[in-house]
């Protein structure tokens, strides 16, 4: 194919399954993955798709494989530098003429690159979405030789100021569109709720009546678990235990590309640092990843995973996000990312290959006032908008909800991402389908014991801490409780009979069904809602 010289639309004068198995088989596949097809048809037969599907899902075919079709450059807007790297580099590699627009280029490339972008020499051009604030820039091009029949938005969540990860520089996207217009638009996320998914479409501009696909969420090749841990030690055999069953002894383990990986993230940077020596001296073969490390060294990183030279990532959220490796065997998080979103997200790297794979989630009392303090944490010496501070606090709540619930944990997922369809019944293969909650039931009358729950904090409503109530209702004198005279109120010692740390869980299934709220400070207090 001669670059910028695009033929006539193949799809519009030829049988369209002979075109698509063509684009197929010229991006190097053999043959569709289950709902695959149907995008692509659904994207050139109505001009508009918003896929769901989730990581690992093959969303990207789902723009190229339209790239090869239509006449003129498609552009695809993505904020993962990697992921425009890696797709760049295959398309390339298959004889496509691609490329990307990013930051990382210098000055002199970046000119002459768009200068063979404006002359239609690409099928594909990936653009990182911060380009598109560019008056300038989106101006030009709408004069693109060949036009822009196709514009495809990855990571199209970002939009939603009410997803887990708004990108306002996705705002600019929807201005795109209306300059451009283009024939066809998709747009894809691998994690969008109904609402989310409704408010992608007002954002870029789309009619009401977009197809919306939603497809493949249903991973039953993954063992989901979660945990509530009792410190770091509990913590730390935990995840040395599911490491050992997924990928074996770390000293005799045969290594490499196709004998798995794990990811293990951590909340914070430090943390990364710290569980990467641990799991250095115990004999795995790691590598260290976030934010806080120099391009050179996340590089370096990057390709100790990929080309598997470590057996574990320890990292922040920063990694994983366009990283292409389909053995990894497990995906430990050591605590709760901010939603179910982002948590379905990261554990969804693992098992891509179809094999079996574990997710285990770490998380504890304490995840939950130190979730709403980051929260309430002012940036830049402004207070977050309270609004939003709720709306993230409540799909905090959710995910926590998750872990602590009595339902299939695939079911559960399937269920909060709106794909009933794909629900399993249970999928034997999760801790709660696997296992009977021993202690977990409740005696008697599970209204009262609410009732009696929400009177201890309503007893010290405002003034003290969980703990503080733990006190109250087990009937533990304590000279604060005795100096309010609290210790001979009706609610204390109400619970005596269980012990505190039951009664402590209690109270957190309070928080999580919305009846008491965190303050957010240092020494967070709980008050009832």
């Amino acid at each position: 194919e001669t670059p910028g010289r695009a033929p006539l639309n193949e799809f519009a004068v030829h049988d369209p399954s002979d075109v698509l198995d063509d684009a197929l088989h010229r991006l190097g596949y053999a043959s569709f993955r289950p709902g695959q097809r149907e995008a692509i048809e659904t994207l050139l037969d109505r001009g508009r798709a918003l896929l769901v599907a989730p990581t690992g899902g093959g969303k990207s075919l789902c723009y190229q494989a339209p790239a090869l079709l239509l006449p003129g450059t498609t552009l695809v807007v993505s904020p993962l530098i990697a992921l425009m790297q890696d797709q760049v580099g295959a398309l390339q590699a298959r004889g496509v003429a691609a490329t990307f627009l990013a930051s990382t280029l210098d000055a002199a490339t970046a000119r002459a690159r768009f200068g063979s972008v404006m002359r239609g020499e690409y099928r594909l051009v990936y653009v990182a979405p911060e380009r598109l604030a560019n008056a300038e820039f989106r101006t030009r091009l709408a004069q693109l030789e060949g036009g822009v029949p196709l514009v495809a938005v990855d990571e199209a969540h970002c939009i939603s100021e009410w997803g887990h990860d708004f990108r306002p520089e996705y705002l600019q996207i929807g201005e795109l569109i209306r300059e451009l217009a283009p024939a066809h638009v998709l747009a894809c996320t691998a994690t969008a709720t109904p609402v989310v998914r409704d408010e992608i479409l007002v954002r870029l501009g789309l009619p009401a009546d977009t197809p919306q696909l939603v497809r493949g969420f249903a991973r039953p090749n993954l063992s989901l678990r979660a945990v509530e841990v009792e410190g770091a030690r509990d913590r730390e055999r935990r995840v040395d235990a599911v490491l050992a069953e997924a990928l074996g002894d770390p000293r005799t383990r045969t290594a490499g590309l196709g004998h798995g990986a794990g990811i293990v993230y951590a909340p914070t940077r430090r943390q990364a640092e710290e569980e990467g020596a641990r799991l250095a001296d115990a004999g795995w073969r790691t590598a260290v990843y976030h934010a806080g490390l120099d391009p050179a060294r996340r590089a370096q990183a990057q390709a100790a995973f990929t080309t598997g030279h470590a057996d574990v990532v320890c990292a922040t959220n920063a990694f994983g996000m366009g990283i292409d490796r389909a053995d990894v065997r497990a995906v430990v998080h050591l605590g709760p990312p901010g939603s179910v979103e982002a948590y379905y997200q990261e554990v969804g790297r693992a098992g891509r290959d179809g094999a079996d794979a574990l997710g285990l989630l770490c998380w504890s009392q304490q995840d939950l006032p130190l979730r709403r303090r980051l929260l309430e944490r002012p940036l830049e010496d402004s207070a977050p908008d309270p609004e939003v501070v709720e709306h993230k606090w409540n799909l905090f709540l959710e995910l926590i909800r998750w872990a602590e619930g009595g339902s299939c944990r695939h079911d559960a997922i399937l269920r909060y991402f709106g794909d009933e369809a794909e629900t399993l019944a249970g999928c034997g293969r999760c801790d709660v389908c696997t296992s009977i909650d021993e202690g977990g039931a409740v005696d008697g009358d599970a209204t009262e014991l609410a009732r009696i729950l929400l009177s201890g904090v309503a007893r010290l409503n405002g003034r003290f801490g969980l703990k503080q109530v733990v006190r109250l209702l087990h009937g533990e004198p304590e000279e604060r409780l005795e100096r309010l005279g609290l210790t001979q109120v009706a609610t204390f010692g109400r619970l005596k009979d269980r012990p505190a740390d039951w009664i402590q869980r209690a109270l957190a299934r309070c928080v999580t069904a919305g009846w008491v709220q965190f303050s957010g400070d240092e020494h967070p207090v709980v008050r009832l809602t």
